[in-house]
């Protein structure tokens, strides 16, 4: 079995979301840092995720891959009337 290093992180949470996490760790017979490991390696992935498509925009901006603020507020409010737009591209 492969050893992982850790290193210890300390933060302060209001005393509810701690009563919380201890409550979830309690519900699924696991300890509070396995409970604060899932949800921070959540947290950097959706960060992480955020940060690419963040790029990834900039970039089409760049590439002039946009479309009109103007048609695409035609289009938003044609919806839902009988003369819906296509969505524009």
């Amino acid at each position: 079995m492969t050893q992982v290093t850790t290193k210890v992180m300390t933060a302060h949470v209001p005393l509810s979301l701690a009563d919380r996490v201890d409550q979830m760790a309690a519900r699924l017979e696991r300890s509070r840092g396995w409970i604060v490991k899932q949800a921070l390696s959540a947290w950097v992935a959706q960060e992480e995720e955020r940060d690419r498509l963040t790029l990834e925009a900039l970039s089409d901006v760049d590439a002039d891959r946009v479309v009109d603020h103007r048609m695409v507020d035609a289009w938003a409010q044609s919806l839902g009337t009988d003369q819906s737009l296509p969505i524009p591209r």
